[in-house]
């Protein structure tokens, strides 16, 4: 089975890597500064789980890419997707599948559009990782997990195939019979982590020692009803845990999109916030916390976009 890992930063350079390591057939799709960077440097995974180095990863650019890989898996941010769609449109094929694991659900409808719902899987990965400056993936705690799944449920015989390439990797790799419910269940914890971390600049840690740990209770509320307006409530168990994530004092954990809005960079407000505020019901009496918080991100944005074209100025 062929993969063509699309860019080989924190995500997918870790589970490419991984892949790599297994004995994968593997090929990253770079742009060129990062391809001139590995083949200097190499591919560097710096991790709790065991350190790696690959010398010589495979990799290719866009315009080098002469026929269809197996599965294409992208892990670019949302708002990256419709560039990175046309770089690597010419790996996809009749028989190709996509494996995207971005958040949140509109990427979905977008690949669909492109290349046909029968070829899109869905995906998520549970992993805090980086780069650093001199391009080393750093693993920043213990979980590196990838689920993947038919969007319409049950099993295929390319998931099976998928899952028997991914079980000796070094991550966990889960193939479901429902991975639209994991993926709500995932937009539910990302949006409430991300939504209450910019909306206060903190941790969940700080936010509780300040008293507010209600706050980010409230906005946990308020997507999980959506998702269950949509017809996938989180499970007892997904709600439980994503009540106490959100709620835990000490926490050092904030979302990657308060490290976006550190480091004075784009977010995916739109399609993580935004996109889940928009699959509300109109009768829903409140989802004030969710609307103060996307609001929050739209005026960094704006403010950002400002300060930029008056640079260019």
């Amino acid at each position: 089975m062929r993969f063509l890992v699309v860019g080989a930063g924190a995500l997918g350079g870790y589970f490419g890597g991984r892949l790599l390591q297994a004995g994968q057939d593997v090929t990253f799709l770079l742009r060129p500064r990062r391809a001139a960077q590995i083949a200097a440097n190499g591919l560097c995974i710096k991790s709790p789980a065991g350190n790696a180095h690959i010398p010589s990863p495979p990799h290719v650019l866009s315009d080098d890419i002469a026929e269809p890989f197996d599965v294409v898996i992208v892990a670019c941010k949302a708002y990256d997707l419709a560039h990175t769609i046309d770089s690597f449109a010419a790996a996809v094929g009749p028989e190709s599948a996509v494996l995207p694991l971005l958040n949140g659900m509109q990427h979905l409808d977008v690949l669909s559009e492109r290349f046909g719902r029968e070829r899109v899987l869905g995906g998520l990965c549970l992993i805090s990782a980086a780069l650093d400056e001199a391009g080393n993936v750093l693993h920043l705690n213990d979980m590196h997990a990838l689920t993947f799944g038919e969007l319409g449920g049950g099993r295929s015989a390319r998931v099976d195939a998928i899952a028997a390439a991914f079980a000796p990797a070094n991550f966990t790799s889960t193939a479901s019979d429902n991975i639209m419910q994991a993926l709500w269940e995932k937009w539910v914890f990302i949006s409430s982590m991300a939504g209450i971390t910019t909306l206060m600049r903190a941790s969940i840690g700080d936010i509780v020692s300040a008293g507010a740990a209600d706050l980010g209770l409230a906005l946990f509320e308020e997507c999980r009803a959506i998702a269950a307006h949509n017809g996938f409530p989180p499970s007892a168990a997904a709600v439980e845990r994503g009540r106490a994530m959100v709620s835990a004092a000490g926490s050092p954990i904030t979302a990657s999109m308060l490290k976006d809005i550190e480091r004075g960079a784009p977010t995916e407000a739109d399609h993580i916030l935004g996109d889940l505020l928009s699959r509300g019901a109109e009768a829903e009496a409140d989802r004030s916390m969710l609307r103060i918080a996307y609001a929050h991100l739209k005026t960094y944005e704006a403010r950002r976009s400002r300060e930029e074209a008056a640079r260019a100025a």
